[in-house]
């Protein structure tokens, strides 16, 4: 059982006065799931996966890449990516952490891949970008960022096994105008 004392305005669309619930985990009428169940009143507090947007970022040949200076991984070089914000498109968001962690224009082309990672109970969406400009520099998530030829990716230095996927997925499809949206490789969850 798990209780909490949360949230303003809960079920009245955060407009109201402060509300407490008393939650348990329990399966509610009518529904297969366990859930966080208030004991009072019923409201039920549904916990959904988080949806993380990034892009696979290029320059004349060139892919951005930002070593990450925040755990998990601090040290691993990554994508700029991360988790959308409320009241924003997977497009807005993918673009909103290139420039967080690189300060990074880019124009969004198209979607590279959907990848789950069930572990974290996240949904990753991966866009292929082109950078405006190649001046970036390291955002506050960021030890450094840089522009690397494909034999120069730090391979054994990526910080998720999804980063090394669409890499791999981005240059499978390079230069073919229909390329299909990837998905996990065969068997993979994003484990290490």
């Amino acid at each position: 059982m798990s209780e909490g004392k949360e949230r303003e305005g809960a079920g009245t669309g955060g407009k109201g006065p402060p509300a407490t619930h008393a939650f348990e985990r329990r399966i509610p009428e009518g529904d297969g799931q366990l859930r966080l169940v208030c004991r009072d009143c019923g409201f039920i507090a549904y916990e959904n996966p988080k949806v993380v947007v990034g892009s696979v970022c290029r320059w004349e040949g060139k892919i951005l890449l930002c070593r990450r200076a925040i755990n998990p991984r601090n040290g691993f070089w990554t994508l700029p990516a991360g988790y959308m914000e409320l009241n924003e498109t997977s497009l807005e968001g993918a673009q909103r952490e290139a420039w967080e962690e690189a300060r990074a224009s880019i124009e969004i082309e198209r979607l590279l891949a959907v990848y789950n990672i069930p572990r974290l109970s996240q949904v990753q969406l991966i866009y292929v970008a082109r950078l405006l400009s190649p001046a970036v520099e390291a955002g506050p998530e960021s030890a450094e960022v840089g522009l690397f030829d494909w034999s120069e990716i730090p391979w054994p230095d990526l910080a998720f096994p999804s980063v090394r996927w669409a890499l791999e997925h981005y240059r499978s499809g390079e230069g073919e105008a229909h390329y299909p949206v990837q998905m996990n490789p065969p068997g993979e969850l994003g484990n290490f």
